[in-house]
C-alpha cells in the first residue's frame, strides 16, 4: 500500500489541485489552543481553520469526478465544548477526526466515546506523557491510526532538530509498539524530493523502513506564499511533479533490500548529528 500524503489546506482551488494530484486526505487545521505558547519564537505553521473550511472542503471532495481524497480535520486537545466541536466537524462533513496534544488515557476514551464510529478515529502523538503511556493507549479498542509529530515531540523532549526523534530510535521505538496491534502508523512531514535540511528522499526511505503508512507534506512543498505572482497551472504542476517524484522514489525503496534503508537510517543519524552541533553553538 502507498505512503497516503496528507495537505493541510482551507483553500478549496489549491485542495482541488492537490486532491487531483493524488493528494490522500486534505487536512483542516482547527487546533489554535495553546499552540502559540509552547512554539513561540518558532517558523511554524499556526492554522485557525474554520467549520466553513470544513464544509468547503467537503465540497470540493464531493465534486471530484475522480481520485477523491479523505477529509481529515485536526481538532483541539479535549476541552469542555470538544463534544460540540468534534459532532459539528463531522456534520459538515469530515471523514477522520485527529486528536492532539493528549497525556491521558482518559483523554483518548472520551475523544472516541464522541465519535462513536461516526468517523476515523486519528491520534497525533506529540507529548512526553504519550510516549510513557503508549502500551496503555495501544491497547484501546477503536483508534485506526497514530501519527508521531516530530515538531512538537522534539520540543517536549527539548532536543535541538524536529528530526531527533527519528535519529536517536524513538521514532523505532513507537512504531514497533503501534504496528504490534496492527494500528497504523506514519510521522512527520515530508519536502519535495530533493529539498529538505535532510533531503526528503532520506526521510521517504525512513518511511518505507519503518512501514509507516502516511506523512504530511510540508509547508515547503507547497508554500504559497511564494506563489503570489504565479498562475494556478505553475501551482498545479508543482504539485503534480512534486507527487509523482515522491510515489516514483517509493516504489524504488521498495524494491531495494534491508541493507540500503538501514545504511539510510545511519546516514540520516550523521546528519542529524550535524544539524544538532550546528545549533549548540
Amino acid at each position: 500500500m502507498s505512503l497516503k500524503l496528507m495537505y493541510i489546506t482551507n483553500h478549496p482551488v489549491i485542495a482541488d489541485i492537490a486532491q487531483k494530484a493524488g493528494v490522500d486526505i486534505l487536512f483542516v487545521d482547527m487546533e489554535y489552543m495553546g499552540k502559540d505558547v509552547r512554539q513561540h519564537g518558532l517558523n511554524t505553521v499556526k492554522n485557525h481553520h474554520t467549520f466553513h473550511d470544513i464544509k468547503a472542503m467537503k465540497d470540493v471532495i464531493v465534486s471530484c469526478k475522480n481520485k477523491k481524497s479523505e477529509l481529515m480535520v485536526r481538532v483541539n486537545p479535549i476541552h469542555k465544548d470538544s463534544e460540540y466541536e468534534i459532532n459539528t466537524a463531522i456534520e459538515m462533513g469530515a471523514d477522520i477526526i485527529m486528536l492532539p496534544m493528549w497525556k491521558t488515557i482518559q483523554e483518548i476514551q472520551t475523544f472516541i466515546q464522541i465519535i462513536r464510529n461516526k468517523a476515523k478515529v486519528f491520534l497525533l502523538l506529540e507529548t512526553k506523557e504519550a510516549v510513557k503511556i503508549i502500551d496503555d493507549v495501544i491497547s484501546l479498542s477503536g483508534i485506526d491510526a497514530i501519527h508521531i509529530g516530530l515538531n512538537d515531540l522534539h520540543l517536549a523532549y527539548k532536543n535541538y532538530f524536529m528530526f531527533e526523534p527519528l535519529a536517536n530510535g524513538l521514532v523505532d521505538f513507537l512504531a514497533k509498539k503501534i504496528q504490534s496491534q496492527k494500528i497504523d502508523f506514519g510521522f512527520g512531514g515530508i519536502a519535495r524530493i530533493g529539498e529538505g535540511i535532510i533531503p526528503a528522499e532520506k526521510i521517504l526511505a525512513e518511511h518505507v523502513r519503518l512501514d509507516s503508512k502516511m506523512v504530511i507534506l510540508s509547508r515547503s512543498f507547497c508554500d504559497l506564499n511564494h506563489f503570489i505572482d504565479i498562475d494556478l497551472d505553475s501551482i498545479q504542476e508543482r504539485f503534480v511533479k512534486g507527487v509523482d517524484s515522491i510515489r516514483k522514489k517509493e516504489k524504488e525503496f521498495m524494491m531495494l533490500d534491508d541493507t540500503y534503508l538501514i545504511q539510510n537510517h545511519n546516514e540520516i543519524k550523521t546528519l542529524v548529528e550535524k544539524v544538532v552541533q550546528r545549533k549548540r553553538i
